[in-house]
């Protein structure tokens, strides 16, 4: 009997380099530049695994971030230090902007919504960016198509529940304690939750040239 030909979406998953994933799974994505990766972002995709209630997280290392004047250390370095800092069967470190060839979330997460159009993506940041969340590009697209998950990070909170897009989408914010419905929330959903918080952060470790 011959075998199944593989969907589209298979298809483009795999050329993509994606981690394997079962129909209706959910899905973090952490996307930035870890440059260098940290504690911190260990710790934040650990407490997005439990109170998101996620199948996997996918840490998407950017090429660059178009919001930052200087560009990051070469990509293979962050790979490979991305992939010694965490050490999990359910977290899984990925150069997908890289091979799609872009340096917006919003054309990244079309991407994977073809390619993986059975799993439940949510897009993870801390609440350090969801203060500045509007001046991402098409940053409205990006509500509208994905549930987003916000983690607490030292000295944010108050900017990010005061931010532009947390006023124009403050119907549509899950409480804490419905953090494990989010995925399952069709967007524009948002949830932020309050978490053990550290300092570590990448500018801190370059300044203290340990990087």
């Amino acid at each position: 009997m011959p075998s199944a030909r593989p969907s589209a979406g298979a298809a483009r998953g795999a050329a993509l380099g994606l981690p394997l994933a079962g129909p209706g799974q959910r899905i973090g994505l952490l996307g930035g530049s870890f440059d260098p990766p940290h504690t911190g972002h260990v710790h934040i995709t650990l407490e997005a695994l439990k109170r998101f209630r996620l199948d996997a997280v996918w840490w998407l290392v950017s090429p660059g971030n178009p919001l930052k004047a200087d560009g990051p250390a070469p990509l293979a370095q962050r790979m490979a230090a991305a992939r010694r800092a965490i050490r999990h069967p359910r977290v899984h470190v990925t150069d997908v902007e890289a091979r799609i060839g872009t340096r917006y979330t919003a054309q990244t997460l079309e991407h994977l919504l073809r390619a993986r159009p059975r799993q439940r993506f949510i897009w993870l940041m801390g609440a350090d960016n969801l203060a500045q969340f509007h001046r991402w590009d098409r940053w409205v697209w990006i509500m509208r198509h994905v549930p987003v998950g916000v983690l607490a990070r030292p000295g944010h909170r108050l900017p990010a529940r005061a931010s532009v897009a947390a006023a124009r989408y403050a119907d549509r914010r899950l409480p804490a304690r419905c953090a494990p419905l989010l995925a399952e929330t069709a967007p524009p959903a948002w949830c932020f939750v309050n978490v053990p918080m550290r300092g570590e952060s990448s500018t801190a470790i370059r300044a203290r040239g340990e990087w």
